[in-house]
């Protein structure tokens, strides 16, 4: 291990410690599924108790935690969704609503898959540049605006019921925005569906149900390149508390992120991701944050 890498691969994880990465656990569990980018607050709390920075390898390995939360949330729509596709697909029923819905979601998924295999290298690479401030803080203002847009302009309306092939591939499109640290999965998914003219609540669900593949696989992903890298089992037991701790927080991310949708619609999002993107720079312009 040398200053955070292990093989190249960045695991500043590990220095941390089981209470600081539990710490950890718990914002980024938070931050993964709410709209304002784990990634900039993944920056802003360590540098705030001045701790060392967790490592691009720490936010990907935490997509199992996300995984976990989303699952167990929509329990009810991952089981119609799965045994509806494969009833359907016994019954060669290729017009069934759960099948066409999980068509869409391969679909959609795909465009992230091929981005982040060709980026792979640079995005989780010890001292990328995807990763320097500016431009976590830029992505972070650039969203706020783009979600208070679809605030304005979009219909909020259309029932989840009413999700298509090509509104998948839409979503599935912005999805790939999310390799830009500071964008958020969950921030470029969400104001995508609202230009679709979806219900605020449904189009936080139709978001965390096209991301489960994608969560997986980042997830999955990590854990093998982290363990080509020869992690050690101190680092693993780390990883572990990090992950179990951002499971539950990411549980209560969810609840908390629909009942937001409902009472206050995604201006809190709005406003906070721009305090957030406005902090950042603001930080690297006074030396605050390196």
């Amino acid at each position: 291990m040398d200053n955070g890498c292990t093989n190249g691969i960045d695991t500043g994880f590990v220095a941390l410690g089981y209470a600081k990465v539990a710490v950890l656990g718990v914002v980024q569990g938070i931050t993964e599924l709410m709209p304002i980018s784990s990634t900039a607050h993944m920056r802003i709390v360590p540098a705030l108790f001045g701790w060392p920075d967790p490592g691009s390898a720490f936010s990907a390995a935490m997509q199992l935690a996300a995984l976990a939360a989303v699952v167990s949330y929509f329990w009810r729509d991952v089981r119609d969704l799965v045994f509806g596709s494969l009833s359907a697909i016994v019954r060669r029923d290729y017009y069934d609503r759960s099948f066409v819905l999980a068509v869409g979601i391969v679909i959609g998924t795909i465009p992230i898959g091929i981005a982040g295999l060709a980026l792979a290298k640079t995005l989780n690479t010890c001292g990328s540049p995807l990763r320097g401030l500016v431009v976590v803080g830029l992505a972070c203002l650039v969203i706020s605006g783009l979600l208070a847009i679809a605030e304005i302009e979009a219909r909020h309306q259309r029932p989840f019921e009413r999700v298509g092939l090509l509104d998948c591939l839409i979503v599935g499109m912005a999805q790939v925005g999310a390799l830009i640290p500071g964008v958020s999965r969950s921030g470029s998914t969400l104001t995508a569906a609202l230009f679709l003219g979806f219900k605020r609540e449904e189009a936080a669900r139709f978001s965390f149900l096209l991301g489960l593949p994608a969560i997986a696989l980042a997830g999955l992903k990590e854990l093998a390149e982290l363990r080509h890298a020869g992690l050690d089992a101190h680092g693993w037991s780390v990883l572990l508390v990090g992950l179990v701790v951002a499971s539950l927080s990411a549980f209560v991310a969810i609840w908390g992120l629909l009942r937001i949708l409902e009472r206050f619609a995604a201006w809190p999002f709005v406003v906070y991701r721009a305090f957030i993107g406005a902090v950042l720079l603001a930080g690297v312009a006074t030396g605050w944050l390196i």
